[in-house]
């Protein structure tokens, strides 16, 4: 028997080594891969903006921790706080509705599931939506329409380029058709931020599903996402069961859609405020230049 097989052995055999390893995870000092299983060391996983050192599956992180990644420090100043979500249809299910957004928010310390702001990456202006999956899977509720949609008209009236990153469950059924008109009242801001000759991008993460890829989601001048990412509207199983046929294994990820042309480019974690940087220098908006015409007379 070799040291390593003698040691691996007495780990399995001392319950209070054992102990100890399980008490270090909990503390937060390592953290497993929901993908691969490779213990990590939390610290360094950090520093990879939670994507996993082995296999590179990128996990969920909060709205804040997107901020942190992609702002240039203390340029970031927030939008809309006070907007706060309320119960118009007095919703009732397995508990009311305004009762399950006061859990939400004492549990996740966020008012509505979209953080928005104005800031700088590397030094080039935007504004900046975050959906938090947190928060009721990300569902588009009356305050998320609202405060993208003022972000969007934040962005037009300031002439800066918009980034929403997205992730979301789709629409919040609790609020019923207010619910769905958020679809169209973003677009139209969209369509008033195009007419600007602005730039919009929408970064799609894990997930990012029903009336949100459905209408905003899939507006962008040039669209990102996240590797392996599960991108779509109805779910796998909706869609089988109504076409009645198998679909590929990597159906609605990322990578389908890039090959297939609904995304421009699937970009990993650590490169994307690089990459949003350089999009960003390349789309700068310019004065209204005098025309070839004029120039040549």
């Amino acid at each position: 028997m070799t040291l390593i097989d003698w040691f691996a052995n007495r780990q399995k055999a001392d319950p209070t080594i054992q102990t100890q390893q399980e008490r270090e995870i909990a503390d937060g000092l390592w953290t497993k891969c929901d993908a691969c299983g490779a213990i990590a060391y939390s610290k360094d996983l950090k520093s990879n903006q939670m994507v996993c050192l082995d296999c590179e599956h990128h996990r969920r992180v909060t709205c804040d921790e997107r901020v942190a990644q992609l702002i240039d420090g203390g340029t970031w100043s927030s939008l809309d706080d006070h907007i706060r979500p309320s119960d118009p249809l007095k919703f009732v299910h397995r508990k009311p509705y305004i009762d399950q957004i006061k859990e939400t928010q004492d549990k996740t310390g966020l008012t509505d599931a979209v953080l928005t702001g104005s800031g700088k990456i590397e030094s080039e202006g935007v504004v900046l939506g975050v959906m938090d999956f947190r928060f009721m899977g990300g569902s588009m509720g009356s305050v998320v329409g609202e405060k993208l949609t003022r972000a969007i008209e934040f962005g037009t009236t300031h002439h800066l380029p918009v980034v929403i990153l997205c992730a979301s469950g789709g629409a919040r059924m609790q609020e019923g058709m207010l619910s769905l008109m958020q679809m169209a009242k973003i677009s139209a801001a969209l369509a008033r931020h195009r007419e600007a000759r602005l730039l919009y991008i929408p970064v799609l993460t894990n997930p990012t599903m029903g009336g949100v890829i459905a209408s905003f989601a899939m507006l962008g001048d040039i669209i990102l996402a996240e590797p392996k990412a599960t991108i779509g509207f109805a779910g796998r199983r909706v869609i089988e069961q109504t076409l009645r046929e198998k679909l590929p294994d990597n159906f609605q990820t990322s990578e389908y859609l890039f090959e297939h042309g609904f995304v421009d480019q699937v970009v990993a974690r650590p490169k994307l405020r690089s990459t949003l940087a350089q999009l960003l220098r390349l789309h700068q908006h310019h004065p209204k230049e005098s025309s070839v015409t004029d120039t040549v007379a």
